[in-house]
């Protein structure tokens, strides 16, 4: 089979656009899908528990579920909820429907992260914050959490590996991200399997890369 790669340097523009869809997404997925699971593991850690039941509920539904299939349904729900709740039948995109569904997604993952990291924490430390009168909020952001973060850092940082790679799924839906767009410019010029090597070197450099940058901080950071 010849191969020929003399295609992608002029479509290089494009499949930019594309990374920088990717990115965004990827982004914006991470910051929501942490906050969101610090509070689903602080629910789980809750001293309620109909509140700790629902936080398990929702992380063992969402991480028994395939994430293509979440991309689908919130690319259908999402415009139908933001319509219910706005009033407006403007259209809503398909980036909007996949942040959703990756930030909702993603944040059963995190939370069991973050949970880990806070039980890591010696119990001794909230208690000498409690006699001291600090009240729960003050004791999680100022003395429990911090510490969680660093210890979790490298955890983090591989489940937003992971989330890079699954950003591709986003095709579903048609969105142009990366993966999409070099799939689409290979089947144009007819060099579909070329495009679809050079994205797999991208995407390998890429998340290789930040597993090296895992590995030094786990080296780093975790005692």
């Amino acid at each position: 089979m010849n191969v020929d790669f003399s295609q992608i340097a002029s479509a290089l523009p494009g499949l930019m656009q594309g990374m920088q869809l990717t990115l965004e997404l990827l982004l914006l997925a991470i910051i929501g899908g942490v906050l969101l699971g610090t509070l689903l593991a602080l629910a789980r850690l809750s001293a309620s528990p109909w509140l700790s039941r629902l936080a398990k509920w929702y992380v063992n539904y969402f991480r028994s579920i395939p994430l293509l299939l979440v991309i689908s349904w919130f690319y259908l729900i999402v415009p139908m909820i933001l319509s219910w709740i706005t009033g407006s039948l403007e259209p809503v995109g398909a980036f909007t429907s996949c942040l959703v569904a990756f930030v909702m997604f993603e944040a059963a993952y995190f939370s069991e992260i973050v949970r880990a990291g806070i039980q890591s924490i010696a119990k001794g430390q909230a208690n000498a914050a409690y006699a001291l009168g600090m009240s729960y909020p003050q004791v999680m952001r100022l003395i429990i959490l911090p510490q969680a973060f660093r210890k979790m850092t490298p955890l983090l940082l591989q489940q937003s590996i992971i989330l890079f790679q699954d950003t591709s799924l986003v095709y579903a839906v048609g969105l142009m991200d990366f993966l999409n767009t070099a799939r689409s410019k290979g089947d144009i010029v007819g060099q579909s399997h070329e495009f679809l090597i050079f994205a797999g070197l991208v995407y390998f450099i890429i998340s290789f890369g930040a597993s090296l940058l895992v590995k030094h901080l786990q080296k780093r950071l975790v005692v």
